[in-house]
């Protein structure tokens, strides 16, 4: 296994890592929507979702992956109320690719925040 870490994405807020790499599939932890030094994106759930994406792109970019080789994404939302606006922020990133996805509601996120999304993805 190898440990996944870049600064382009917020550090890890806990012990954890960004992103681990096993055998020739990436698996993210969960992208909150903070930059990349560290603040909270506080706009609506579609600021949030496109810091996210932003944060993901850079951690599958370090691990020799991208959002085309995404395989699974797991999104947990504070309010499924929003589905429709994320669904559309969300469509945005994967409009020829579609990975498999799941998504729940759930009581609370870290932070507050209105998303949170994790991916597998195979390494080109």
């Amino acid at each position: 296994m190898k440990i996944v870490s870049t600064n382009q994405a917020p550090a890890a807020i806990g012990p954890y890592s960004q992103g681990i790499i096993a055998g020739n599939l990436f698996y993210s932890s969960g992208q909150i929507p903070l930059t990349a030094e560290g603040e909270l994106v506080t706009g609506d759930i579609a600021e949030q979702t496109h810091q996210v994406f932003k944060n993901l792109k850079a951690v599958l970019e370090e691990a020799g992956a991208s959002l085309e080789s995404v395989v699974k994404a797991t999104v947990f939302l504070k309010d499924m109320n929003s589905f429709a606006a994320f669904n559309d922020v969300y469509g945005h990133y994967f409009a020829e690719h579609k990975p498999a996805r799941s998504c729940v509601e759930v009581a609370r996120l870290p932070k507050d925040v209105l998303v949170e999304i994790e991916v597998i993805a195979l390494i080109k």
